[in-house]
């Protein structure tokens, strides 16, 4: 059994990098934990622990609904808070002109769901956690933050392929291990 999701890699700019790391020196006395560079990504489903047989399932399902799909682009843009400024959980970066990336996820959760596999049934909200807030003392800081990068592009991502990857917890932070790559190339 293993913890799996599907999602795509965000390798990150020297952009988004200085945004990240400006924000992690601005927050330094909050207690947030951030997410590691090298972990950015966009979920597209989350499958939780899944037996050997069903990842298989999974992998199949994944080789034919991304085959064809086509690559796409799509900008990261805009930051901004899960909850609100009274109990705020989850610091974002944003998707615009999301389409390709909505259709993407409507493909992989509509066979997921056909094969059986029980996926959340909320709306998608492509995005990119980049911290997990636990307590905010200055709200203050993330509100100027907020306000700063509201509304900046920040990066373009060049999708060519969607990952299914184990979760591996650790106290020290997950570990995300490619367990499988399926191109969209036509």
């Amino acid at each position: 059994m293993k913890r799996i999701f599907i999602a795509l890699k965000i390798e990150p700019g020297t952009k988004l990098a200085e945004i990240l790391q400006s924000l992690k020196a601005l927050a330094a006395e909050e207690k947030i934990n951030w997410v590691d560079p090298v972990n950015i990504h966009i979920t597209l489903a989350f499958l939780g622990d899944t037996e050997e047989d069903r990842i298989k399932i999974a992998g199949l399902l994944l080789k034919r609904e991304c085959s064809g799909f086509g690559e796409f682009t799509f900008m990261l843009k805009g930051a901004g808070l899960f909850r609100n400024f009274r109990d705020p959980r989850i610091i974002w970066i944003g998707i615009a002109e999301p389409e390709a990336l909505i259709r993407l996820n409507e493909k992989i959760t509509t066979g997921l769901r056909d094969t059986g596999f029980r996926i959340e049934d909320r709306p998608f909200k492509p995005h990119i956690t980049i911290g997990r807030i636990k307590l905010l003392k200055k709200p203050e800081i993330l509100k100027s933050f907020l306000d700063k990068y509201g509304e900046v592009e920040i990066q373009e991502v060049n999708v060519r392929e969607v990952i299914l990857f184990e979760s591996i917890l650790r106290p020290s932070g997950p570990i995300y291990k490619p367990i499988g790559r399926f191109t969209l190339a036509s």
